[in-house]
């Protein structure tokens, strides 16, 4: 991509950016909010990127850093004026199915949040260990107990044992769930 603005790659990594953005909020607006803060910040730092390397990590990185950043000046913050707290307190109705998205959604919240991270960023994003490990300023590690521990985690939750069939899963829960990467959200 020599010769060419990196910010013509930026566009690219939207869908995934903003798949992370969710998994990371659960709320459809609140992550896109972030992904806008994060190509605004890419956008006017884009000098920092250093071409050649991995847009999508970096990418990532900014937006990581956004929900912590967002994360820590929420705590400072009391009202609920778009009822996002809210309307996380209604039990959602349970569905007929294995493995349904609701169940799995819910799941996810329950793990810590940097277990979610690393589970997201390596079985449903495809980031490497060493790549998540960079993003999040950890150990190779770090991220591999983190994961398994989130897997295992979610397996639990969820009634799964290693002798169950899933053939109902989907390839994203599947990817998320298992070791081997299926697919990417």
């Amino acid at each position: 991509m020599s010769g060419s603005d990196p910010r013509e790659e930026l566009v690219d990594h939207l869908p995934a950016m903003r798949a992370f953005a969710i998994s990371l909020t659960r709320n459809g607006a609140i992550a896109d909010d972030m992904v806008q803060d994060t190509l605004v910040k890419a956008w006017t730092n884009i000098d920092k990127f250093q071409e050649g390397t991995n847009m999508r990590a970096w990418l990532f990185t900014i937006l990581r850093n956004t929900y912590y950043s967002n994360r820590r000046k929420a705590k400072r913050e009391v009202a609920d004026v778009d009822g996002v707290f809210t309307e996380n307190l209604a039990e959602k109705p349970a569905h007929d199915g294995h493995m349904q998205m609701a169940d799995f959604r819910r799941a996810l919240g329950q793990l810590k949040d940097e277990q979610r991270e690393a589970l997201l960023l390596v079985g449903a994003s495809g980031f490497s260990y060493e790549e998540a490990a960079e993003m999040c300023g950890v150990a190779v590690g770090t991220i591999k107990s983190r994961t398994n521990r989130a897997r295992a985690r979610l397996a639990e939750i969820l009634g799964h044992n290693e002798n169950e069939a899933m053939e109902m899963t989907d390839d994203a829960t599947m990817s998320v769930l298992s070791a081997s990467k299926v697919s990417s959200f």
